[in-house]
């Protein structure tokens, strides 16, 4: 304390850039089905398309909880950084009006 440091800082920009992350994820798992079926007529091999069809019906089963997690997570980045910004600027206000009120009792007329 007392060196012109913060005693409490957060990558604000980091979280944000986080939370965006993270739904993009959400997004690319969510399209595993349309990226198979788009592949089906290079890999030719059915063996091979019903391995990935396999996968896929598997995949579903988990994928829906994955995401619910992915949400969930990229929600509280959204919120740490929406809390934490609204809770400096709380601050700064209120050090800005008692600078003012200080400045004002400190004035003669």
């Amino acid at each position: 304390m007392g060196n012109g440091k913060s005693d409490l800082s957060l990558p604000l920009t980091e979280l944000e850039d986080y939370g965006r992350r993270l739904r993009s994820i959400k997004t690319r798992l969510d399209h595993t089905k349309k990226l198979f079926e788009s592949s089906r007529d290079d890999i030719g091999d059915g063996r091979v398309n019903d391995a990935l069809d396999d996968f896929e019906s598997n995949w579903e089963d988990g994928r829906e909880d994955i995401t619910q997690q992915l949400d969930a997570l990229a929600d509280m980045s959204d919120t740490v950084v929406r809390e934490f910004t609204k809770l400096d600027d709380d601050l700064a206000k209120k050090v800005n009006d008692a600078v003012k009120t200080e400045d004002t009792r400190g004035t003669r007329k």
